[in-house]
């Protein structure tokens, strides 16, 4: 008979009784030690008479329970995450089981099950990974296998240090913290995942992918923001990208994101706070490792692989990822001021370049020759050397003001469609009329030009 290892109470047990036979001891001593009768103890002396120490093995060890999953199911669900949730957490990749493989599974016995294959989480922390390599390095004193321990070590992936914690703000848009993550959501090019999340609720309020971190994409956050929710107080952001403060030797106005993104905030009133320090921005930062870990692996499972049609879905996912991870909101602790009108909403979100009128009286704009209309239809003619503003809108819309007028700008095509001469079909372009912006527009030259020669300096941006 081989050796006989008992568990820790029944090892007790096991000396209890032995001792209580071969030294004739008392009976009732060795019952109350144990907490059972006296004639419990009879039966235990006459097992251990009989059978020995293999009498305190539990009639249950070694039996596999009812409920327990089958090795069959257990590699199922290993070939499914290292095949099609390799890049999940644990709690995720237990509910992604449940939703497209009809599998319910814990995540901690999910845990137990990938553990026992070498398998660690993407968010795994460092303990555990020292933990892992600890076993490793016994497994391969033991078995001498480097290939296998290249293998699990491969499978173990660095996380990202924990934020400081503060207090969430009182109110419902008293602060939105924004930013960027450059990250493989999709494809197998990089994308920028632009975010405005609430610091009150932790609600995601706006999202949008482009393919770099540009004011496109804060514009179309912002847009969403307000025309879903208003106006919030104040935006915290990083001072490190897109919202520095205007640089020196900035080639262009137009590429000069803090002053344009800022001018856009001061029109509406919204309060612009940058700091260079991440953790001071924590809410959005822990909402990226989450995305960051969700996100890509719920747009492969849906196909996508475009721009376009992943900012479509992220319509939908953010309200599963609001649902799932953000407070409640309480309206009637809400500080956003109501929706502004569309059209100012588009008139706001603007890129303003300076322009100068040619000897042809035209403006030159990307590459392209305009020519100013006024609201009649009729154009309008400005004398060579004439300063302006050229206004693209959020719709894509070109505006140009001067001398506190605004006028809509009409390409000037390299031909003509028709010939008056040669076609019989020819009609002359008669003037239509134009829906311009009142003389009430945010665009004045000398209030531009205020606020773009007088940046914040960098420490009165930085929090």
């Amino acid at each position: 008979m081989g050796k006989v290892i008992l568990r820790m109470d029944a090892q007790e047990k096991y000396d209890v009784i032995k001792r209580l036979v071969h030294e004739h001891g008392n009976k009732k001593r060795a019952a109350l030690k144990l907490g059972c009768t006296v004639r419990h103890v009879n039966r235990l002396v006459k097992k251990y008479k009989e059978e020995g120490k293999a009498a305190f093995i539990h009639g249950n060890t070694g039996r596999k329970p009812v409920h327990s999953l089958t090795d069959e199911e257990k590699s199922d669900i290993v070939t499914l995450y290292n095949n099609k949730y390799w890049d999940t957490n644990f709690t995720h990749c237990s509910e992604l089981l449940a939703k497209h493989d009809n599998i319910k599974i814990s995540p901690t016995t999910l845990r137990k099950i990938l553990y026992d294959e070498f398998i660690l989480s993407p968010r795994a922390t460092r303990s555990t990974k020292k933990q892992m390599r600890k076993l490793l390095k016994e497994l391969q004193d033991k078995t001498g296998s480097k290939k296998e321990k290249a293998l699990i070590e491969a499978s173990i992936i660095a996380i990202e240090d924990a934020h400081s914690r503060r207090p969430r703000c009182a109110y419902f848009g008293e602060m939105l913290q924004m930013d960027a993550s450059i990250h493989l959501w999709f494809g197998e090019n990089k994308a920028s995942l632009h975010v405005a999340i609430d610091d009150c609720t932790g609600t995601i309020l706006g999202a949008y992918f482009d393919e770099q971190e540009t004011l496109k994409g804060y514009y179309n956050v912002l847009h969403q923001v307000l025309c879903i929710y208003g106006i919030p107080n104040m935006f915290y952001t990083d001072n490190r990208t897109v919202f520095e403060y205007k640089k020196k030797k900035s080639p262009s106005i137009e590429e000069d994101t803090y002053t344009q993104f800022g001018y856009a905030c001061k029109q509406l009133g919204i309060e612009i706070k940058t700091t260079s320090i991440a953790q001071a921005k924590g809410r959005v930062e822990r909402a990226f490792q989450t995305l960051q870990s969700r996100l890509p692996v719920e747009l492969r499972l849906a196909g996508i692989n475009t721009l376009s049609e992943a900012n479509v879905f992220l319509n939908s996912y953010i309200k599963e990822y609001n649902a799932k991870f953000a407070l409640p909101i309480n309206h009637n602790k809400s500080v956003f001021i109501a929706q502004p009108n569309p059209d100012i909403i588009n008139q706001t979100l603007a890129v303003l370049t300076e322009r100068t009128v040619d000897s042809g009286h035209c403006i030159r704009f990307e590459n392209k020759y305009y020519k100013t209309m006024d609201a009649k239809g009729l154009q309008v003619h400005y004398r060579k050397g004439v300063k302006g503003m050229v206004i693209k809108t959020f719709d894509g819309s070109l505006l140009f003001s001067t001398h506190d007028k605004v006028y809509a700008l009409d390409e000037i095509p390299q031909h003509q469609q028709k010939s008056e001469r040669f076609d019989s079909d020819y009609t002359p372009d008669k003037p239509k009329k134009r829906n311009i912006p009142s003389m009430r527009h945010p665009w004045r030259s000398e209030t531009f030009w205020k606020h773009a020669s007088y940046p914040l300096h960098p420490r009165e941006l930085t929090a």
